[in-house]
This record gives C-alpha cells, structure tokens and sequence, in this order.
C-alpha cells in the first residue's frame, strides 16, 4: 500500500512514523508513506496558502490553489490515483469498520487541513471522503492523519509479524477485547483467572468470548445494538 499525506507541517510525522509498528510495516515493504508539504504550491514569494473568509469571520480558510496542485501533483506519482481522503470534524466518524475498508485500498491520499478549515471547494472538487476521529476540534488534520495512518497499517498483511493480533483487539468483531495477563500469576493480591493457567484451550476461548461480551456491556453497550 502506498499513502501520501497532504499537510503543511510534515516535520509533525517524523516520530509517528518513524516507530514502533508503523516503521516495521515500511521497513518491511507492507506500506509506503510519502508526505507532500502543500506549501511548496503556494503561488506567491510569502508562500501564503490562506486567506480571509468571503462574507467575513474568525480565523482564516486554506485556499484552492495550493490543495489541488499538490495534490494533482501527488496523483501523478502512482500509477493507482487513490482514494482521497479529508480530514475534517463533519466527516464521517472513523472506526474500526472503515479501518478495515481502507486497508483494502492500493493506495490512500490523506489531506490534513489547518486554520479555520478548507475552502468548500476543495470539498466538492476532490470528491474526497470526508473523514472524523470524533466529536471534537483539533487545531489541524495531522493527528487525524496519524490516528487514520497507525490503525490501517496494522491491519497490512505481515504489519504486526502475527495475523491472529489484529483479529483479537478491540471492535474488530464489534466487541471490546477480553482481558489480558502475563507474569507474575499474582501482583498485589490479585491473581491471574485460574482458567488461563489450565491449559484448555476450548474453557479459554469461551471464557475469553464471555469476558468480551460482559465488558463491551458494561463500558460500551451501545456496540451491542
């Protein structure tokens, strides 16, 4: 998979991407992330790439211009044109559902926008799905970019170097993972559930599908509709 990400600050990637899971799946050739600086666009010696709103208003609004050169630009690097992607609070909310979309795609385009928020226009000439990782404001589409980035490559064939890890985790079969333990088998008075010590396999799984279903219940009863 290949995924460019559209930002004006791409120094912000430098240590998401350059750790942990996310650095495994590059290094191993699961994914390739590229970062296209919308800056580099902008028409003038000021490099301005926002202006006033039309109408008046807070803040300031990213411009056409800048947003479609770079990205016609990032199209043309790939023989697959990608399925563009805006980061914005109106979008649709991202989940482990559209996780496993995505991850199906050759190749994704993220546009992290910044300031008050994107001319409509880019909106409408992009015909980008738009994107949410929640019901609240951040100050650009970075994070969200990073958040979007971190749970697709997981689900990359040979990212996590075990198929059976990104089966397990949480919302992957719309319920809340079952608990965890390793050594020692007790801390503190409290002790590992004896059936994870007995070594049948069948009492381990059932207890693992009931211990997901009492705790997707109790903290996430909406998932159970």
């Amino acid at each position: 998979m290949r995924i460019d990400v559209l930002t004006l600050f791409p120094e912000m990637f430098a240590s998401p991407l350059g750790f942990s899971i996310v650095k495994r799946a590059q290094q191993r050739g699961s994914v390739n992330i590229v970062l296209s600086n919308i800056r580099d666009f902008a028409k003038d010696s000021y490099k301005k790439v926002d202006d006033k709103p039309y109408g008046g208003g807070a803040g300031m609004v990213l411009m056409c211009q800048p947003v479609f050169d770079c990205l016609e630009s990032v199209q043309k690097q790939d023989s697959q044109p990608g399925r563009v992607i805006l980061l914005t609070p109106q979008g649709k909310k991202f989940d482990q559902p559209l996780a496993k979309e995505l991850a199906a795609e050759e190749r994704l385009i993220l546009i992290a926008g910044h300031y008050e928020g994107f001319d409509e226009r880019i909106r409408l000439g992009t015909g980008a799905l738009e994107v949410s990782i929640g019901d609240y404001v951040l100050s650009g589409g970075e994070l969200p970019a990073m958040v979007i980035i971190d749970a697709v490559v997981r689900l990359l064939p040979d990212a996590l170097g075990d198929e059976d890890s990104a089966a397990n985790d949480s919302f992957s079969d719309g319920l809340l993972e079952y608990p965890q333990y390793t050594r020692p088998e007790e801390f503190k008075g409290m002790k590992v559930p004896p059936v994870l010590l007995s070594g049948n396999h069948k009492e381990i799984e059932n207890w693992r599908k009931q211990q997901a279903l009492e705790k997707t219940k109790k903290q996430r009863p909406d998932l159970l509709k």
